[in-house]
């Protein structure tokens, strides 16, 4: 008898102390949401600026810099090979957090590829496309709607997008971003785009895709981080679902200038591409 009333306490007091450890984590979990600025109808306030949190994420090479944090470059050369050992490649390999094609499509993606310097939109002044694009510079947030503000290489874009829960739009002509609508998942933007030109690569090494292309987009406060992750579905020619890699931002109170004209003058004179990776 003493030893099953024994039992019952111990499991008692490992019980409570489960609970007390738990309930600990959910005070955490509140305190971190409070801690998220809101707009006044009590969503995550995306409004601001914002630039990439640090080196690293999808550039080639991972930047590098001094001890002091001084930055010496982002896209930066290959270091050379020690002696005896095979040289680097200069440029990603294929396959490397790109996206999976079905086989009878991996021929002309490897051609594209191969031929990027020709047939790179985007390396033409263009319009990158959703996703390559990648996170907006600018967020501007009102009940019921959001703005994203994007100074990009080629220019000035925007996208004006209904978190009301309204549809997507039956008379959209399809465009370089497509036709957006988000709704709120807790506290976690979420963007679905469809209607989208086929001219425009998902990301570079020759990802093409088809107008039947749907992104979504995740977005979400992490403390004073943003956090933007996009996946494209495109099942008549990818072989799954490619969720390019996590891009973390941080705010910035610096101005957001006005995108200068796009003036392509390197392309002639690029041979092939071990002298170009593009940082997207």
């Amino acid at each position: 008898m003493k030893l099953r009333h024994a039992i019952s306490a111990a499991l008692c007091v490992a019980f409570l102390g489960g609970t007390a450890i738990a309930a600990d984590a959910v005070k955490a979990q509140d305190k971190k949401a409070s801690a998220v600025p809101r707009t006044a109808d009590g969503k995550p306030n995306f409004s601001g600026t914002w630039v990439r949190d640090g080196l690293g994420g999808d550039t080639f090479g991972g930047g590098k810099r001094t001890a002091d944090g001084s930055i010496i470059c982002i896209v930066c050369p290959p270091e050379p090979p020690a002696p005896g050992a095979a040289a680097a490649p200069t440029r990603r390999p294929m396959g490397l957090d790109r996206p999976k094609y079905k086989p009878e499509f991996q021929a002309r993606v490897k051609q594209l590829d191969a031929d990027q310097v020709k047939m790179d939109p985007a390396l033409r002044c263009g319009n990158p496309g959703l996703p390559r694009i990648g996170a907006p510079d600018v967020f501007v947030q009102t009940p019921g709607q959001i703005v994203m503000l994007y100074t990009d290489l080629f220019g000035a874009a925007f996208r004006v997008i209904p978190t009301d829960g309204r549809p997507h739009r039956k008379d959209a002509e399809p465009t370089y971003l497509g036709d957006s609508v988000g709704q709120w998942e807790g506290d976690t933007l979420v963007i679905e785009s469809v209607n989208f030109v086929d001219d425009t690569w998902l990301i570079d090494d020759g990802a093409f895709h088809t107008p039947e292309l749907k992104v979504v987009e995740t977005i979400r406060l992490d403390g004073d981080k943003l956090e933007y992750q996009a996946t494209a579905h495109d099942p008549a020619v990818l072989a799954e679902p490619w969720t390019m890699r996590k891009r973390v931002l941080k705010r910035t109170d610096k101005p957001v200038n006005e995108a200068l004209p796009c003036m392509e003058s390197d392309l002639d004179h690029i041979v092939d591409g071990t002298s170009h990776d593009n940082a997207r």
